[in-house]
């Protein structure tokens, strides 16, 4: 029992983890849109003692405009992307507390969905994205090249497939034992 203490706190750790990286995202996703919205606009809507957050930005991040614009709607892109799965994978860590185990059927199931996802969003954000900056960069060729790939983390999905089957087992081996003791027991 005690290795089962460890996973419910790891769990614990999961869920709380998994929801702090959703608020992250959801302002991360806020800022970006405030920062396309304040730059559109001329960036001269923000000033801080005189000095406009606009030449803030131009004089300290060494990127054009048209850069800058295509960065924040690639970090929409992430966050949107990032918030969904972690949300995914709080409601998973949320089922599991309830449960007790992670060695049920439903949560087998869960975490092979969770797998899957962590596998196939940041892929498809990555294709998006792709797609995305090479529209831009035809219409401003001043637009540098993001680094994004070291978001798919298919390693990640795979040994989260790979534990859903370990954790389905261990629900079938569980739900066998119980069925051995009720056919025991009715037998006395």
């Amino acid at each position: 029992m005690n290795t089962l203490k460890t996973i419910q706190t790891l769990s614990k750790i999961g869920r709380i983890v998994s929801k702090i990286v959703y608020i992250c995202c959801v302002v991360g996703f806020c800022v970006c849109i405030v920062g396309i919205i304040s730059l559109g606009l001329g960036g001269e809507v923000f000033k801080l003692g005189g000095v406009t957050i606009h030449s803030i930005i131009e004089s300290h991040s060494h990127m054009s405009m048209p850069a800058l614009f295509t960065a924040m709607a690639v970090g929409i892109v992430l966050c949107a992307a990032e918030a969904v799965l972690s949300k995914f994978a709080e409601i998973y860590f949320k089922n599991e507390l309830a449960d007790g185990t992670p060695f049920t059927m439903r949560g087998a199931k869960e975490l092979m969905r969770l797998g899957i996802l962590t596998i196939s969003i940041p892929l498809g954000m990555v294709i998006v994205c792709s797609i995305g900056v090479a529209i831009a960069d035809n219409f401003f060729p001043e637009i540098e090249k993001l680094s994004y790939d070291g978001y798919a983390s298919v390693g990640l999905g795979v040994m989260m497939i790979l534990s859903s089957l370990f954790c389905r087992y261990g629900a079938e081996v569980c739900d066998g034992k119980a069925s051995l003791e009720n056919i025991e027991h009715a037998e006395s």
